[in-house]
């Protein structure tokens, strides 16, 4: 099959391979990254001269100068504690205002005086540093890997990201890239990679899911593989849940036995670094033996630490049950049954530990798939869709919107443009109208979320269509287009169609915003559905409400002279129930009000149709009248 080649509106396609500089795929862990290569669907790791594949995500400034990354800079860690930097993406696209939702103690000094929506900086090795920095730092190591293996300039790339990344880790991800001298061809979803190494190394067709456990991230997702066609059905995570957590609990363990026996448990940045350390040591060996032990010293006093399997599964027992919860919700949000789900994939250094591996074949009711290497098997898939999207390949990858996008209409509601689970790329519209007579400019207001209620989802973006010509409420047409593009970035357009009056935007991501706001979201939809619709339908009453009274009023100061000083008054009581019936909480009160009100209204609008019929026909002749009708 020949690959169908994908390009946003005005873009330049792609060189085709060998056309200039190589392509590579990179994952870009929290824990370790992977740089991988493919040629002729054939994807491999690039490993450095040791044969090593992972490159620790650790960046060092040491105070000699320079900057060390992976082994080396890890190798520095317990002498300069301070010029050393780990798992630096869980602060990608991050504020200051977000650090407080960062599990446990942060272990680094954040810069004084950054505002609470600016870029989250830290101060390694004497300077303020950001997260795109200090990533782009590890991005440059890896771009050199491959061009040492590869004996050429590699200078494009196929990058991954964590299926709940928003807009703002996005764009810091590109940033980094573009910090390192790497073009990005795309962003892909790293489940999505894993299906993607998985599907063309054994041929496999059917539903399968994806469970990716990584450092720092946690995704799962149910996607379709046929005929060289992956579809993302399904996808939901968390993306401050990873083997991180598991490192510090078994940190704060050894801390708090310290405290016990009276030792120092000094809580400060270079003992919490040191603790982590040993804490992922540990773990790692609890892999294949029942029991490990360690030694920890803090402010020049050692101390000695054992752990068992036993105590360690009870320890992580609570954050694997977390991500079992987040996949039962995916099969429920697909339709689907364990019973259909052909294999499920391995994705992430955190699979390896034995609890895991239990749980999931336990949810799933069979094995998983291990046989590739679940530290790797991410670079791999983006390596392949690095070859497809350079010409090399035949694999079409759709992926899907983890949020659901939409606007906000009157009443603070929220009118959902794109679907949560929508593939990418796309591009959806929906007409709406003015609310108010002569209604000149419309607030177009950007949201991302599933309540109901504009105030329960996450604003991103609000501009304004203007030039709208003065008609009566209803009459314009303004036609609102989502385009979600293949890295799944948003813009959004306005245009009032009689017009062609129009406005666009691009919606800018805030650094600022906190990752479990995404997973917080969807939980929060299904928590409060029954309320959320409630609220909703309660709201929609009161504006149909507000709306028929406007027009009313307009009504009454153009023709009240139609009707008697009775009528006048019964309407005017109707009038006033109905106000007062929205202003309380029944919905049935508020309909009911406004049918009695339109009951009482009904002679008063046919008498004003029939005025306008005879001013209409006013000192028209017959022959008029006639060749009107044969029109």
């Amino acid at each position: 099959m020949t690959l169908l080649e994908i390009h946003e509106p005005g873009e330049t396609p792609l060189p085709h391979a060998g056309e200039g500089s190589l392509a590579v795929g990179i994952d870009l862990g929290t824990t370790n990254s992977v740089v991988a290569i493919a040629r002729d669907g054939k994807p491999a790791a690039l490993h450095d001269e040791t044969g090593k594949a992972l490159v620790p995500s650790v960046v060092a400034y040491p105070g000699a100068g320079g900057v060390l990354v992976g082994e080396e800079a890890r190798a520095v860690m317990a002498a300069e504690p301070r010029n050393v930097v780990a798992s630096i993406k869980r602060l990608m696209g991050r504020g200051a205002g977000d650090l407080h939702t960062v599990a446990g103690v942060l272990p680094y000094e954040v810069e004084p005086g950054t505002g609470e929506t600016d870029m989250v900086k830290l101060r390694i090795g004497g300077k303020a540093r950001s997260p795109v920095e200090i990533s782009a730092e590890i991005l440059k190591a890896l771009r050199a890997r491959a061009e040492a293996a590869l004996e050429k300039p590699v200078e494009r790339a196929v990058i991954t990201v964590p299926a709940y990344f928003d807009d703002a880790a996005r764009t810091a991800t590109r940033d980094a890239a573009r910090v390192a001298g790497l073009e990005v061809l795309r962003l892909v979803n790293e489940p999505t990679a894993a299906a993607l190494a998985y599907g063309l190394d054994k041929g496999s067709e059917g539903l399968y899911a994806v469970y990716d456990l990584g450092g720092g991230t946690f995704d799962f997702s149910l996607l379709r593989l046929e005929k060289g066609v992956f579809q993302v059905l399904a996808t939901g995570g968390d993306t401050a849940l990873g083997g991180d957590d598991f490192d510090r609990a078994i940190a704060e363990r050894m801390l708090a036995e310290r405290k016990r026996d009276g030792l120092p448990d000094e809580v400060d940045e270079a003992a919490v670094k040191a603790a982590l350390a040993l804490a992922r040591h540990m773990k790692e060996q609890l892999s294949d033996r029942d029991q490990t032990s360690g030694r920890l010293e803090v402010a020049g006093v050692p101390s000695f630490h054992t752990l068992t399997i036993a105590e360690f599964d009870a320890m992580i027992d609570a954050f694997v049950d977390r991500t079992l919860a987040i996949s039962r919700n995916v099969l429920a949000d697909a339709g689907m049954a364990a019973s259909d789900i052909e294999g499920v994939v391995l994705v992430g250094g955190s699979t390896r530990v034995p609890l895991v591996r239990t749980k999931v074949a336990g949810m799933i009711g069979k094995p998983p798939l291990t046989d590739i290497d679940p530290d790797e098997v991410v670079a791999l898939g983006a390596a392949l869709q690095a070859e497809a999207l350079t010409g090399g390949g035949d694999t079409l990858l759709l992926d899907v919107t983890p949020l659901s996008l939409g606007l906000e209409t009157m009443g603070g509601i929220v009118e959902k443009i794109v679907p949560r689970n929508t593939p990418i790329p796309s591009q959806l519209a929906q007409d709406f109208t003015t609310y108010q007579d002569g209604q000149s400019a419309m607030a177009i207001h950007v949201v991302q979320g599933e309540r109901e209620m504009v105030a329960d989802c996450r604003s991103l973006a609000r501009f304004e269509l203007l030039g709208i010509p003065p008609m009566t409420a209803g009459a314009a047409r303004i036609r609102v287009t989502f385009a979600v593009d293949a890295d799944g970035l948003l813009t959004v357009s306005a245009e009032e169609r009689t017009t062609g009056v129009a406005q666009r935007v691009e919606v800018k991501p805030s650094y600022g915003l906190s990752h479990e706001d995404m997973a917080d979201m969807l939980y929060d939809s299904m928590d409060n559905a029954e309320a959320d619709m409630n609220l909703r339908l309660l709201t929609e009453a009161r504006v149909e409400a507000r709306r028929s009274l406007l027009a009313l009023e307009a009504a009454l100061a153009k023709d009240g002279g139609l009707l008697s000083g009775e009528e006048r008054a019964d309407i005017d009581a109707a009038r006033t129930r109905l106000e007062a019936a929205m202003a309380g909480e029944s919905r049935d009160e508020i309909n009911a009000a406004a049918e009695a009100l339109e009951a009482l209204s009904k002679p008063f609008a046919e008498r004003r149709m029939d005025r306008g019929i005879r001013q209409a026909l006013s000192g028209m002749s017959m022959g008029e009248l006639e060749s009107r009708v044969g029109e």
